[in-house]
Parts: C-alpha cells; structure tokens; sequence
C-alpha cells in the first residue's frame, strides 16, 4: 500500500549507534528551522521519506505567508504565527481492544478536545493567509495492529494521507502539506494545530499541544499514539524527562528503549514526536498495516456501510 522500502541499520548497529548521541539543545520556538523540501527517496534524519516523489507548488492550501516566516534565515516563528479562532466541540469515539497479539482500533477520528471553527470566516485573522474551506467530520475507521510489532530493516516511506492515530482520537499526518513543504510552518492551524483536509478528516502534523504528556516531566513520555506499523508514538521528552529532538533520533524519528507499552514495560523501538521539523515518523520501522476504512461518516440518521 505504501510503496517505497530501503534497507538500513540493523536494530543491533542502530542500538550501537544510539550509545554515542549527544542530545541537543533546546530549540528556540521563535526561530524553528523551516525545512521546506526536506523529502528523500530513502530514509535520513530530518527529512521525510515520502512515497510521494512529487508535489504541485500550486496544490490547495494557505493562499499566503506572513512575518513569521524569515526565508533568509530559513526558520519560522511559531509563537507569532495567526491560529484559526473557534472553540468547536466534538464528540470523540476511540476504541482499543488488546487481545492475544493484536490490537484493534476503531472510532471516529475526531478530537477529544475542542478545535478552531472550520470553515474558516471571513472575520477570522486567519482567513487572509488560509481560506480553508472544509468543515470537520467525523469518519469511520478500524484498524488491527500487531501487539508486538517487529523491527525491520526494509524501511517504509510514509503516505500523504494518515500515517497513524493518537490518543486524541484524531488522526496523525506527516511532516508535509500538499505542497511537499512543512505543514506547521505553512498552514493555518487552530490553537491545537488541527485542521480538516477536503473530506473533512482532522488531522495533525505533530503531537498537538491540547494532548496532555500523562508522565511527570522528569519521566519518559508517555504513549501518545500508534504508527500504522504498530509501535507506539510517545511524547517530547526521553529518559530522565529530558527533551529530545531531531538529532537524536533515528531516520524515522524513532529509537530504542524502555517505555509501558501495551501495558507492560519493554524495551523496544517506539517514535518520538519532537518540537522540531519532522516532528513525528518520518518513515515506518515495522510492516505497515492498512486502515479499513477512513470514509466520512454518514448524516445523522442514516445507517452507517457495514464493516467488513
């Protein structure tokens, strides 16, 4: 389904490797790095590895930049860029059953938390730099994942559309908008960095700021969400309550380590969603598992398709 492998590390030589990271310094929110472009044909960090290998500079998305981006310096401000106003509110349906070694997950793919009002009015900020004119929807979808995902060496590009599903109940995107450049410098997100695409499916392109980190800032994060592969997305910071980026995890934006996953301790490879670009997976480390169906859900009223 999803096209592209590559081969890469071992886990062992990846383990190895991890050994000799030196973490990074805090990233300054005012000055995030840009990163438009950064798609590859094979995993490396701090790019997204795309199964898409091209993109139109004139798909739809914000009509226009403003201040916050600093093209000479190749950065953006995120605390000056215009969110889009509202405080919409949804009913959420998420659903995981754990049994044997699989894990199902099934809902609605709305948000557990208040979004901006989409579409966007005319009397928003936001209108003059994004007219997005979708409304938000609930949709139908299920899927079962391995409880026990595997590391594998053949690496998986990552799709434009849903790559996975957080704890939210909203759906996760890559690193990109339809244009190939960074969605959350770009884009006009709400206060959660939320938006609908044309079917009306919400969606992030990073961990959002309304899903609370459940561990204690001097902890490893806790689970945030699952990857279309199985392993488990987890929060900002790493051992000790230390915050990660970019540079110090893998190609995917992963790593291994001990984390509560599934409901025991294990030490195994899991994501990490990061401050900076690109943010969440960047390519899948198991088999990617495909979702049975993320159509948009019925009127109220009418009989929903039956699942097969």
């Amino acid at each position: 389904m999803f096209g592209k492998t590559a081969t890469t590390l071992s886990i062992g030589a990846m383990i190895a490797s991890l050994s000799s990271v030196v973490l990074a310094h805090e990233v300054d929110l005012s000055a995030l790095p840009l990163n438009d472009g950064y798609t590859t044909s094979s995993p490396r960090v701090g790019s997204v590895f795309a199964c898409q290998s091209r993109f139109n500079p004139n798909a739809p998305g914000a009509q226009r930049s403003g201040s916050w981006i600093n093209e000479a310096s190749g950065t953006f401000n995120l605390t000056a860029k215009p969110t889009v106003d509202g405080a919409a509110t949804h009913v959420s349906e998420l659903d995981l059953v754990l049994s044997g070694r699989r894990l199902t997950i099934s809902g609605n793919a709305l948000p557990d938390h208040t979004t901006g009002t989409f579409p966007v009015s005319r009397t928003d900020d936001a209108y003059y730099f994004d007219r997005n004119p979708n409304s938000i929807r609930a949709h139908i979808f299920q899927t079962t994942l391995p409880a026990d995902p595997e590391f594998s060496d053949n690496v998986n590009c990552v799709p434009m559309g849903a790559i996975g599903i957080m704890l939210t109940g909203a759906v996760l995107f890559n690193a990109l908008d339809a244009r190939g450049d960074n969605a959350l410098a770009h884009e006009i997100l709400d206060s959660c960095q939320g938006h609908p695409q044309r079917s009306g499916l919400y969606h992030y392109h990073g961990q959002s700021p309304c899903q609370t980190d459940v561990a204690s800032e001097t902890e490893h994060s806790a689970l945030v969400g699952y990857a279309f592969d199985g392993f488990g997305i987890y929060g900002k910071r790493g051992d000790g309550g230390v915050e990660l980026h970019t540079g110090d995890l893998d190609a995917c934006h992963g790593h291994v380590g001990a984390v509560q996953f599934n409901g025991e301790m294990r030490t195994i490879y899991h994501y990490h969603a990061t401050v900076d670009y690109p943010y969440t997976v960047s390519c899948f480390r198991g088999t990617v598992v495909s979702v049975a169906a993320l159509a948009e859900a019925p009127p109220e009223g009418r009989s929903r398709p039956p699942r097969r």
